[in-house]
């Protein structure tokens, strides 16, 4: 099982380097759209009695990123192509945020997984999640590179690090029993502590997330709102923990051999990219 986790991880990290490395963005963008799609049809999977229906929200969601990336890309200045940006990014966006915040939180909170799992709220929460969180990936890979993104993502990916094995040394406090019993208080503090670590080495490099969000905040701003970016992760990851217990399920998938899904590989990502970018004030 961990030969199958590492191999997925490797071929997974070697496909990811490969699109952002190319002169085009399409190769990442087109990732993205998959990434979407995949997830969107996880999500509903959990959420929606149908799988039929789950199904077609999952294409739809894949097919309405790659017309936004082909309408971005090939008529930047046209005025659907402006139309569609500012819809996304000053409507949809910080719609996510929002939800993530009032309807996210409480709903780990509560910890009701017994709770039915077929719900039309949160199978609509599914569209400005994700899709906010591939425009707000796709616009910064545009804006600011390859490297801005990874320092981004990277984020997420020190959090999960820290809080796993913090977790499995030092962990005794349960987080959330009801909803991922495996979750330590200990492992989560770890978590946010190698975020704001995260933060303040990579200020040092730019282009980086780090930078952008030391230089628009300063260090006493900028190493809480690590922090509240690294809660928020763990958010994310809990709450997809809270659909699949509902929905009997011990992952999102089977995609990703020895990952489960793609949505079980960016449940944090989901709630952190679109606050991140709101916190760095990119212009559009």
């Amino acid at each position: 099982m961990l030969g199958q986790r590492i191999a997925t991880a490797v071929v997974l990290l070697i496909v990811l380097g490969l699109a952002m490395s190319v002169a085009t963005p399409w190769p990442f963008l087109a990732l993205l759209a998959l990434a979407t799609g995949c997830a969107g049809w996880e999500w509903l999977r959990l959420t929606l009695p149908r799988p039929g229906a789950a199904v077609l929200g999952g294409v739809l969601l894949g097919l309405a990123s790659l017309a936004l990336a082909a309408l971005w890309l090939q008529a930047p200045a046209a005025a659907a192509s402006q139309w569609a940006s500012a819809i996304m990014f000053r409507g949809v966006v910080p719609l996510a945020v929002a939800l993530w915040i009032v309807v996210a939180i409480p709903t780990v909170v509560r910890g009701r997984a017994d709770v039915a799992p077929a719900s039309a709220g949160l199978s609509l929460f599914a569209v400005p999640a994700l899709l906010a969180a591939w425009a707000v990936l796709a616009m910064l890979f545009a804006q600011r590179g390859p490297w801005f993104v990874l320092s981004l993502l990277a984020v997420v990916w020190v959090a999960d690090i820290a809080a796993y094995f913090a977790g499995r040394a030092f962990g005794r406090r349960k987080l959330a029993p009801r909803v991922s019993p495996g979750k330590t208080v200990e492992g989560a503090l770890a978590g946010v502590l190698a975020v704001v670590a995260w933060i303040a080495l990579s200020s040092q490099w730019a282009p980086t997330f780090g930078a952008a969000l030391v230089a628009r905040w300063g260090w006493g701003g900028a190493l809480p709102l690590a922090a509240v970016l690294a809660a928020l992760s763990i958010i994310g990851d809990l709450f997809e923990s809270l659909l699949k217990r509902r929905a009997g399920r011990k992952d999102s998938s089977a995609l990703l051999p020895g990952h489960g899904g793609v949505y079980d590989r960016i449940d944090a990502v989901l709630p952190v990219a679109p606050l991140a970018f709101i916190l760095i004030g990119v212009a559009f």
